[in-house]
């Protein structure tokens, strides 16, 4: 009987167990993401791919899952079934059982605190066995790539939209309820993956405004809660999807720019990321100001925008490691090197990565001292309406 208990380094011992034998796994894991998905295919494809998961799309909206994870397991032939609430963790490969608080992301690999145990026992096998089966003949059938596409584009409909957070969307669970009652999981967003981050200023050198003013006054006249907006003639063509932007407004008394919140970007699209008719009806400010990356999931300081974030104190501590532009000029030792000059005249600013964890870090801070919006604060600003996706047509073209 081979049997350990085991609190760290969960990524070797998939790996360790995958090389040891592939060919069938049995997997029962809530959240997937999809470089996680590709060490499970890393040392070929397997015979056989049974996975039970979760298809609350709300999961995937908030990026604890990935559509594109089911969908690469799909294209390796893997079945996969879905269930309500589910929380259990359980690997099967060959003879080796692993039960464990880990899901199959890289957070959970590579760096959680996550413990569980290992064995090479048949009658523990066994048991994990029967427990398998007896789920997988309750999680109803088999998901199809149609199901999934027509997933994706309700999904990224409401992204692309800046739509309000995951539990005000209606996105709905597409699972089977097993009959095993329990609360959903709830996990961070996407934020704290990002390679990309943005200060995206609001107001001008002519309007600062008090830094008394309430952060969710600012929310409602800049809209930041569903979009950033750029000046006429100048799209925001470098910002990607995933960037994090942060909100900063300019402020007077001393003159500065107080980082306020932060959201999730979307790309920009020409057409439907500029300001329409109704747009600059609600805010005629936006004639000037109309093109747009979208965003979801902000999240604000509760307060005033005294609550906020230097970006003066983030200039003076990180020098030229605070900006993209300014970092690289120093390591190529030509250029503007001086961060205050470096965002002069631009609606925003790239972060380097010290700029990101730097300004990540008192952010938290700051919501851990102030409180965030709370989520009546949220319900009460204005929502894009998201466009319906009609199922049946995108079943039919999958």
């Amino acid at each position: 009987m081979t049997f350990r208990l085991v609190d760290a380094g969960w990524g070797k011992e998939l790996d360790d167990a995958l090389y040891a034998e592939h060919s069938s796994l049995l997997i029962v894991c809530p959240f997937i993401k999809k470089r996680a998905a590709k060490r499970l295919l890393k040392h070929g494809i397997p015979t056989t791919v049974k996975v039970i998961t979760r298809f609350n799309l709300c999961d995937f909206f908030d990026g604890v899952s990935d559509i594109e994870a089911l969908r690469l397991l799909l294209e390796n032939g893997a079945q996969i079934r879905g269930i309500r609430h589910l929380h259990a963790k359980l690997y099967m490969f060959g003879c080796r059982v692993i039960v464990t608080s880990a899901n199959l992301t890289d957070a959970a690999l590579l760096h959680n605190h996550e413990f569980g145990f290992i064995a090479e026992d048949a009658g523990i096998f066994d048991r994990c066995h029967q427990y398998f089966e007896d789920l997988w003949n309750r999680a109803g059938n088999n998901l199809t790539v149609g199901q999934v596409e027509n997933w994706d584009q309700r999904i990224r409909g409401h992204l692309a939209c800046g739509a309000r957070p995951a539990t005000l969307t209606g996105l709905g669970d597409e699972g089977v309820d097993a009959g095993v009652p329990a609360e959903p999981i709830v996990l961070p967003t996407r934020i704290i993956d990002a390679g990309q981050a943005f200060v995206k200023f609001f107001g001008e050198s002519h309007n600062r405004a008090d830094r008394a003013f309430p952060v969710i006054d600012e929310v409602c006249r800049s809209g930041c809660h569903r979009a950033c907006t750029y000046p006429k003639g100048k799209r925001p063509r470098q910002v990607k999807d995933g960037a994090v932007m942060f909100m900063g407004r300019l402020v007077n008394k001393p003159n500065d720019i107080l980082i306020y919140g932060r959201a999730v970007g979307v790309h920009h699209e020409p057409g439907r990321d500029d300001a329409t008719a109704a747009d600059v009806a609600l805010r005629p400010w936006k004639s000037k100001w109309p093109h747009y990356i979208r965003v979801h999931h902000p999240e604000f300081i509760a307060g005033n925008l005294s609550n906020g974030i230097s970006l003066n104190e983030l200039m003076m501590n990180l020098r030229s490691d605070a900006f993209v532009s300014t970092q690289q000029n120093a390591e190529r030792g030509t250029g503007n090197t001086e961060p205050r000059t470096a965002y002069r005249q631009q609606a925003a600013v790239e972060l380097a990565s010290l700029g990101i964890a730097w300004l990540n870090e008192r952010l938290e801070l700051a919501f851990a001292r102030h409180g965030k919006l709370t989520p009546i604060d949220m319900e009460q600003l204005d929502w894009p309406k998201v466009p319906s996706i009609d199922c049946e047509a995108v079943d039919e073209q999958a």
